[in-house]
């Protein structure tokens, strides 16, 4: 029975602590940094102010964790179209890409949010190894589909070849998100394939 309370209590400080997390992600999106205030996080999470302290020693630790969990949502959703197995690996990468340049993960809200981000990662060395801990677990991720493809083994050649081709989904998942209606439907999604293909040499193919 004790170990029975024990697990209700960590399932229960978790839920409170991601709701915490929810409701700043949700206003730093309607408003940016001046919006999440504690006051306001705490009203919109349904606890009192006092409660935060415990779950979060700063504010500032609330805003990495949700910093963190936005960027750590958009690579599990791409890396969620990269993991049946059996697949072909480059069906499996070319997946991987195609799914980081559309919706959900290119989204004008989740830019807009990364781009509030940002200005804290340049004022907190803290949020700076926020922002390098989910770059690398994107950009290590699509190096480990680049080594799988025959002809890839080199790490160090795919290391090379992951940070070209995640400059081309940064940029073209930052333009996707801020001019939406400047692209049309899919155009963004097809020119970065087109390109993660050239950069590796892959035949033209569709992902699944």
């Amino acid at each position: 029975m004790t170990g029975d309370r024990r697990k209700f209590r960590r399932e229960g400080e978790e839920r409170r602590r991601e709701a915490l997390i929810a409701a700043a992600i949700e206003l730093f999106a309607e408003g940016g940094a001046a919006a999440a205030t504690v006051r306001a996080i705490a009203e919109r999470a349904g606890v009192t102010p006092g409660l935060i302290r415990h779950y979060f020693t700063t504010k500032e630790d609330l805003v990495r964790a949700a910093y963190a969990s936005v960027m750590t949502r958009m690579t599990e959703e791409s890396e969620n179209a990269a993991t049946p197995s059996g697949e072909d690996p480059a069906v499996r990468l070319l997946a991987f890409v195609a799914v980081s340049l559309r919706p959900p993960v290119m989204d004008a809200e989740r830019v807009g949010l990364w781009a509030g981000f940002l200005h804290q990662v340049w004022r907190d060395a803290e949020m700076r190894g926020v922002h390098e801990a989910t770059y690398l677990a994107y950009r290590n991720r699509l190096e480990a589909l680049i080594v799988a493809l025959p002809g890839q083994g080199n790490p160090g050649t795919a290391r090379a070849l992951a940070i070209a081709c995640n400059g081309v989904i940064d940029g073209l998942w930052m333009e996707g998100g801020m001019l939406p209606e400047a692209f049309g439907p899919g155009e963004l999604e097809t020119i970065g394939l087109s390109a993660v293909r050239a950069i590796l040499g892959l035949p033209a193919m569709e992902p699944t």
